[in-house]
């Protein structure tokens, strides 16, 4: 793929604010964009981030009055994904110690030198010093997998949008009362 092809796929690329609801997102195609979220990079690789998946119809018709920015991709949109980013993802959190132990196969412990790096950036360079800039910084990450899975939904010819029009506190009321979100690990980030 030469230059000008990136840029014409950055044309081609918009925001869908209506879906065809015959046109479906292949499995094979779906399996794809999953993938490529998968592989989405993250500071300090940390992937604080779950993905939801929306089927359900009846789900879909309860969101409608608490999610006034989704309503043409909630009738249409053959998938609808709420991206979820983890709260209190400290340098000395457990997750952290869990993805430095299994995912990065790196020794970590809260005075390890990388643990004081991280403890560093944390605290002095972004000042994640409160529950809401933990969760604010962890939901940029999650933006990154999303814009990373919209490209490739481009290239594969798929129409896809962002949302943020939603009442967070009862979509997230919503999602923890049918069994999906943890609120106090989780918080619907888009």
């Amino acid at each position: 793929m030469d230059r000008e092809q990136v840029i014409a796929l950055q044309h081609q690329r918009f925001a869908a604010k209506k879906y065809d609801p015959n046109r479906r997102t292949s499995q094979k195609d779906w399996e794809a964009l999953v993938e490529v979220g998968r592989l989405a990079p993250s500071s300090i690789g940390l992937e604080p981030w779950k993905m939801l998946l929306l089927k359900n119809e009846r789900m879909k018709e309860d969101l409608k009055p608490i999610a006034w920015g989704a309503l043409s991709s909630l009738e249409g949109a053959s998938h609808f994904v709420i991206y979820l980013a983890r709260k209190g993802v400290t340098y000395d959190s457990d997750y952290v110690k869990k993805v430095m132990h299994e995912v990065k196969k790196r020794d970590y412990d809260t005075n390890s030198r990388f643990a004081q790096i991280i403890k560093n950036f944390q605290e002095n360079d972004m000042k994640l010093n409160s529950e809401r800039s933990l969760f604010d910084w962890a939901s940029k990450q999650t933006y990154i997998q999303m814009a990373n899975m919209m490209m490739a939904a481009t290239m594969l010819g798929i129409d896809s949008c962002p949302i943020e029009g939603y009442d967070q506190e009862k979509v997230e009321a919503y999602l923890e009362e049918k069994g999906y979100l943890n609120t106090a690990e989780f918080g619907v980030s888009v």
